[in-house]
């Protein structure tokens, strides 16, 4: 019998990008695909042309069934929509035995009990993340199994989001055939295969720069402290060169990507840019160093956004491991240099842990370290990694879908 096989899908406003990566019976991924398409119908993560969108996340599906016909059964689906929410939540309950030994039903009992909160009908829950457990008192406890204590407390960090926009995407692949086994926040699905144990320890930020919005997650001594959206992406700055140059959007896009630079300091003012040569129906000449300054202002518009979410956190400069850039956004030049002055943090460009996905060419390896396949990437690591530490199951059941379908395949 054949290793089942699970996809990776992240679905941009101006790309859909999967990961295909073949379970084997060790429980380990080997990546044999990945799949780059224009995406359509969507707009910061959420559909706004069923049609349009059905359409372009079908010829992806298309692409995907060609590596395997069942492939598109088993989809982890990234979802980063702007009306993404952050709460706490606690539970509390009595340990249950005489002797006062925790056992895992009462670590069962304390999850549910904090995971029970009243959310509007139109909300979603995304991931439910333990912070810290507490016993009698004594907190920042990550494991309480087998301790002695009356009393056990949970602190608990919920993500939600409008359940609409989630369902409608959803619907959109399981009406094309395809299942969604599970989903992710999208940033968090980048951090499991972007950021080091290390990095998550010393406090860290990762941000993906997307084309209509900015998502960003914030780790503090292995924990998620924060996460959101920011309806603000590189498609913006697509949309300020436009404008500021009076051209057509495709020759904008084509321009930013040729010649942009996040820091127009560091463009010579003499550099030139013949217009006609990008796009036949436009005239005149522009300096890159105004392209550079146009697009060095919007990108400092979001790191300014982020930093603001930062500064909620009480942590404005104070995340020893820096910021980590990961998305399409994230491949401008310079960029690095300009949020590391924003954001008054080290930075640096996330590269996908691609040995761990065991690639099966070295053609493969090399194009999955583009930051731009950080979701798609992560969403597969997200599931074979049995979301320990951030889970949309309910609470008490052991393991996930792919613990399941592995042992399927193991006598």
């Amino acid at each position: 019998m054949s290793s089942p096989l699970i996809v990776g899908l992240d679905i941009g406003t101006q790309n859909i990008r999967a990961a295909v990566a073949e379970i084997k019976r060790d429980n380990q991924l080997s990546l044999i695909s990945l799949i780059k398409m224009p995406s359509a119908g969507m707009r910061r993560g959420t559909i706004d042309n069923v049609v349009d969108a059905t359409h372009a996340i079908g010829q992806v599906l298309t692409e995907l069934k060609k590596v395997s016909k069942g492939t598109i059964k088993n989809i982890v689906l990234g979802v980063a929509t702007p009306d993404v929410k952050v709460q706490h939540s606690k539970g509390v309950v009595a340990v249950s035995r005489a002797d006062d030994e925790i056992y895992q039903d009462d670590i069962s009992r304390v999850i549910q009990s904090s995971q029970a909160i009243n959310l509007p009908p139109n909300r979603i829950v995304l991931h439910y993340l333990t912070k810290e457990f507490i016993v009698d008192g004594i907190d920042n406890i990550s494991d309480p199994l087998g301790m002695i204590g009356k009393r056990l407390e949970v602190n608990t960090l919920i993500i939600d989001a409008f359940s609409p926009s989630v369902k409608n995407i959803m619907k959109c692949i399981e009406t094309l055939g395809g299942s969604v086994i599970t989903h992710a926040l999208s940033p968090i699905a980048s951090a499991h295969t972007v950021l080091s144990n290390g990095q998550k320890e010393l406090g860290v930020i990762l941000i993906d720069i997307g084309f209509s919005k900015t998502s960003f997650v914030v780790y503090e001594e292995k924990k998620l402290v924060h996460a959101g959206v920011i309806p603000v992406g590189s498609g913006n700055i697509t949309n300020d060169l436009a404008i500021g140059l009076r051209i057509p959007i495709e020759a904008a896009e084509i321009i930013k990507l040729s010649y942009g630079s996040a820091i127009a300091k560091e463009v010579p003012a003499r550099d030139i840019v013949d217009l006609n040569k990008v796009d036949a129906r436009v005239r005149g000449t522009v300096s890159k160093k105004y392209i550079a300054e146009i697009i060095e202002v919007r990108l400092a518009e979001i790191f300014e956004l982020v930093n603001n979410e930062i500064k909620h956190l009480a942590k404005a400069g104070q995340l020893p491991a820096g910021a980590v850039l990961v998305g399409g956004g994230a491949k401008l030049p310079n960029i690095v240099d300009l949020a590391r002055s924003e954001l008054r943090l080290a930075a640096e460009i996330g590269v996908p842990a691609v040995a761990a996905l065991d690639p099966i060419s070295g053609d493969l390896s090399l194009q999955a370290e583009d930051p731009e396949y950080a979701c798609a990437l992560g969403l597969l690591r997200y599931e074979q990694e049995g979301r320990n530490d951030t889970t949309t199951a309910p609470a008490g059941k052991v393991g996930s879908w792919f613990k399941k379908i592995v042992g399927s395949f193991i006598p």
